[in-house]
């Protein structure tokens, strides 16, 4: 269920809005070019601060953002029930070299699939790099639709996850078939 109400932000054109999902809400942000972040809201984060409406940026800019955004909930409901197992919004993301080849790897990984932070290391010719590939892993800005939750420990534990392990496991488990009703 997505809450139909967009904030344009001016200053950087970025729109957002707030989608229910099984792990809380999230706010998805956008900009003309793409999903820019997928954030899950902080319990204490108000509604208010983030629909905060700011004047009118031109008619095809926001019609830019809201398509990004429309598509962003539709495909992340159509995941969520099970229905989807690959992302096609397009996306916006700032980051290193670095981060953007450690963000193109993790979405190399297939759906219902892991690997490990080493594998990602090796996958982008740098072996030794693990703890900068799960550094990049952590600053993924848009979790869940670029998948750093199915990178693991080498041992085949769950490592952290910047929304909790639990959510990482409510991902992997839906993903394999095993999905709950919500967390």
């Amino acid at each position: 269920m997505c809450v139909a109400v967009y904030s344009i932000d001016k200053s950087t054109l970025l729109g957002r809005t707030l989608m229910h999902s099984p792990v809380g809400e999230l706010e998805l942000s956008a900009s003309v070019d793409g999903i820019v972040s997928v954030l899950l809201v902080k319990k204490n984060k108000a509604e208010s601060e983030l629909l905060d409406v700011t004047e009118d940026i031109g008619t095809l800019a926001q019609e830019s953002i809201r398509k990004h955004l429309d598509q962003a909930q539709k495909e992340l409901d159509e995941y969520f029930r099970g229905e989807l197992t690959h992302f096609n919004v397009a996306l916006d993301l700032s980051g290193t070299d670095f981060q953007q080849q450690v963000w193109r790897a993790l979405q190399r990984i297939e759906y219902g699939e892991s690997c490990s932070y080493q594998d990602i290391a090796e996958g982008i010719s740098r072996p030794k790099a693990v703890r900068a590939v799960g550094a990049a892993n952590g600053a993924n800005p848009v979790a869940i639709i670029v998948p750093c939750h199915r990178v693991i420990g080498k041992n085949g534990k769950l490592t952290g996850y910047a929304y909790g392990v639990e959510m990482k496991q409510y991902l992997l488990d839906l993903e394999q078939g095993n999905g709950r009703s919500g967390l």
